[in-house]
């Protein structure tokens, strides 16, 4: 996908061989926010060493498979960001929010009772990757990323 846009959310990033040996190295990322302060999104291919099992227990049947914790990225690796595909695209429940399509980010804190059959696909990151103002854009330009549409399969 070639754009004369900037990157948008919803967007998926593949690393171009031009990332070398670094974090970023092979990876697929999954644009969370995009606009004139920064980017954020989830590393989709790399999973965490912490067991989601210990770290958040009360969500691990609801984690689609495999039902593990995914290594989102480096910018705060002890924090949790959780990505929920909606069971009823007719609905916003309580503590999510839209990214593109179905998808969104569901907060942590919402009841397991409330999340719970609201979503039809739900995966936990620890961390997300991060760029300041016009960084991606840069990155971009020097071809350390290949730009895609994502669909909701992409990400689960």
């Amino acid at each position: 996908m070639t754009s004369s846009t900037g990157p948008a959310a919803g967007e998926l990033l593949v690393a171009s061989a031009a990332h070398g040996a670094g974090y970023f190295k092979q990876t697929v990322i999954y644009l969370l926010d995009a606009d004139e302060s920064g980017a954020l999104g989830v590393v989709l291919n790399r999973h965490s060493p912490a067991d989601l099992d210990e770290v958040l227990p009360q969500w691990s049947d609801l984690v689609s498979p495999p039902q593990q914790l995914f290594a989102g990225g480096p910018v705060s690796p002890n924090g949790a960001v959780c990505v929920a595909m909606l069971a009823d695209p007719a609905e916003d429940p309580p503590g999510w929010r839209r990214v593109h399509g179905e998808l969104g980010l569901l907060h942590l804190d919402t009841p397991i009772e409330i999340a719970r059959g609201a979503y039809a696909e739900l995966r936990i990151f620890a961390g997300y990757a991060g760029w300041e103002a016009g960084q991606l854009e840069g990155e971009l330009l020097q071809g350390y990323w290949h730009r895609f549409s994502a669909t909701e399969a992409d990400v689960f």
